[in-house]
């Protein structure tokens, strides 16, 4: 992000600041919202404003390449507008999977959103190339109000991103320009190497100011079913902050008493032979490469030892919405009567108790409600929490196998 700095649509860093369980990073405050929640707002949504918010998209993405960084998480939730204002500027942000490459580098770590991330991420060989596809899938949801690549479950979206045709036949797509049509195919190429450049597409003639884009509003049901699309993120963000604020010091205490247990001769490091032996102990079966990886992803310093910050660090990563208790906690939270469904009322008194706004109720609950009786059992909340972001094992991934080699 300091590399980033200066750039006017990246959000800009004021500082970092370590303690022993985690490395807090200030960033400038954004408070104007998330990208469809502005469109769905103003009510009024037209391809030129598409091809507007693809330049500024687009824009991010060949200075982050030009200057040998790839976002690497590219997705709606992830552009923030700075302020309420009409003419706020749009801010990308989370650079948490950003990663520096050299010229003809090629990254085999599975990471990013399901929706957007590109087939050759999946096939594990991949560059900078990849971020164009997720801007161009965004750009298929901002024309469209649906993802190209969609099913039921996350293995579903992967068969689709990898063999699914793009669907141009449906609605709206008969009454959108060539223009635009010709960007998101060029765009959403499966092979990177014949895909355009995030130059080549700000070069096309549909994105340029005063370019073909046309004028004219698109037709409303783009609106109601970006609606629908942007609510399924809402309870799910809910969840996770109400799981986060139930760890309790009973766990980051049980973790100290792991690090002794593990550091032999309490040295207050743990070294790689210590490890090995500790996660035996554990029970964990592990190749010595993968151990190895381990210690290369917890020790953040390069010290070639792990310290009681960087085990609590790396071990904190622990999938916590995997866990069964805690997500029965944040069930019981949104269920307040204790019935077992979380109804309209109680999801209502829920975005209250956060200060969320403007929430579309019933999009949120059909988008989770399996069986459309117009609430939420345990069962479909589960699924809703287990589908979504995922990491394979890059950096962050081998944090979170740390953690579940010491489960």
């Amino acid at each position: 992000m300091h590399h980033l700095a200066g750039h006017p649509n990246v959000i800009s860093i004021k500082g970092a600041y370590e303690d022993a369980v985690a490395v807090h990073v200030v960033m400038e405050l954004c408070a104007g919202g998330e990208l469809f929640d502005r469109i769905i707002q103003r009510g009024h949504y037209t391809e030129r404003k598409a091809a507007e918010l693809t330049r500024t998209i687009v824009g991010v993405v060949e200075a982050c390449h030009s200057l040998g960084v790839m976002h690497r998480d590219l997705k709606p939730e992830n552009f923030l507008f700075v302020s309420q204002d009409e003419d706020a500027l749009l801010k990308t942000i989370d650079f948490g999977l950003s990663i520096f490459l050299k010229p003809g580098e090629k990254f085999s770590d599975v990471v990013g959103s399901p929706y957007y991330v590109a087939p050759e991420v999946l096939r594990k060989r991949y560059g900078p190339e990849a971020d164009v596809w997720s801007a161009g899938v965004i750009l298929y949801i901002l024309l469209s109000g649906v993802p190209p690549f969609w099913a039921e479950n996350e293995q579903g979206i992967f068969e689709q991103v990898l063999h699914g045709d793009l669907d141009f036949a449906s609605d709206p797509w008969p009454s959108i320009s060539d223009g635009a049509k010709d960007l998101v195919r060029r765009m959403l190429v499966r092979d990177p190497k014949r895909r355009m450049t995030a130059h080549e597409v700000l070069c096309h003639p549909w994105v340029q100011v005063d370019g073909v884009a046309p004028d004219k509003a698109l037709d409303s049901a783009v609106l109601s079913r970006l609606k629908q699309f942007s609510a399924m993120n809402k309870l799910k963000k809910m969840a996770l902050r109400v799981i986060a604020e139930s760890l309790s010091e009973e766990e980051i205490a049980g973790l100290k008493e792991m690090f002794k247990i593990i550091d032999a001769d309490n040295s207050g490091q743990i070294t790689f032979e210590e490890l090995k032996a500790g996660l035996k102990r554990f029970g964990a079966n592990l190749k010595e490469s993968e151990i190895y990886d381990l210690m290369q992803a917890a020790d953040v310093d390069n010290s070639g030892t792990i310290d009681y910050g960087e085990f609590v660090a790396a071990t904190l990563h622990l999938n916590k919405i995997e866990r069964e208790d805690h997500l029965f906690a944040a069930f019981s939270y949104f269920d307040k009567d204790g019935s077992g469904y979380i109804t309209p009322d109680e999801l209502q008194l829920a975005c209250e108790e956060f200060g969320i706004e403007d929430v579309r109720l019933e999009e949120m609950i059909r988008e989770v409600d399996q069986d459309n009786d117009g609430r939420i059992d345990y069962n479909e909340f589960v699924a809703m929490m287990q589908k979504g972001n995922f990491v394979g094992p890059g950096k962050k991934g081998l944090q979170s196998s740390f953690s579940i080699a010491f489960r």
